[in-house]
């Protein structure tokens, strides 16, 4: 990675920073406290940005491009979490976990750029600053029920199901021309079924009229049928 710095990233870094709603509002000192050692790094498509395992010392803004977080299964498959992009943070609750390393990988989907913000850093403002720690753990227990609810959703459901609920997820930020933020394969990990049965799957919903498409792009052309298989994953709160 390419470790660049200058008093203007880090005037750039708290203008981001400030636009994340975890850290809106905030202080102006406790902002130049957070971003005084900020870093800015690029990383090229491919790249990872720190492995499962390694010490925490360190979470990320993203700048510009995705970020892949993933773990390796048993059998060797990448399954790939969740994606950050723009203006998001990655990272940010392993600096309170107590055994003080990283649970996931993070690899870069494309070439891009990122602020680097210390762990010590946010640690001291969450002290200094009590609303900053309630907003954090009202932002953990939000992520922990979203979390709750995924697992029981994934437990409970039918491979149909959870691909309809993945692709309406998609529709409501795309529209009816989907394009995979990942491989088919990652995503049949990431559904919890095999990559034969998510082949079939789209197959068979092309032959019905419900998509259609290849390999990552897609467009849906009955948002009724998905909608109601996947009804059962809606919650009232």
């Amino acid at each position: 990675m390419t470790n660049v710095k200058s008093r203007a990233d880090c005037g750039e870094c708290r203008q981001l920073l400030s636009s994340v709603p975890l850290f809106a509002d905030l202080p102006a000192e406790l902002m130049a406290a957070l971003t005084a050692s900020a870093t800015c790094l690029r990383a090229e498509a491919g790249e990872l940005l720190f492995r499962e395992g390694e010490a925490a010392e360190h979470f990320l803004l993203v700048r510009q491009g995705c970020v892949e977080m993933m773990r390796f299964t048993s059998e060797g498959e990448e399954r790939v979490f969740h994606l950050f992009r723009d203006g998001q943070l990655i990272a940010e609750a392993a600096m309170f976990m107590p055994h003080g390393r990283y649970p996931m990988n993070a690899r870069a989907q494309c070439d891009s750029a990122f602020y680097r913000l210390g762990r010590a850093a946010l640690r001291k403002a969450c002290e200094s600053h009590p609303p900053l720690a309630m907003r954090m753990l009202e932002s953990l227990s939000l992520r922990l029920y979203r979390q709750v609810n995924e697992v029981d959703w994934l437990t409970a459901s039918s491979a149909s199901q959870r691909l309809a609920a993945y692709l309406l997820g998609l529709h409501r930020r795309q529209g009816d021309n989907l394009s995979l933020p990942i491989s088919q394969r990652q995503l049949a990990t990431h559904l919890g079924i095999r990559p034969e049965s998510l082949s079939r799957l789209l197959s068979d919903w092309q032959q019905a009229g419900r998509v259609r498409g290849r390999l990552r792009q897609w467009v849906v052309c009955d948002l009724p049928y998905l909608q109601q298989l996947a009804s059962a994953a809606t919650r009232t709160f």
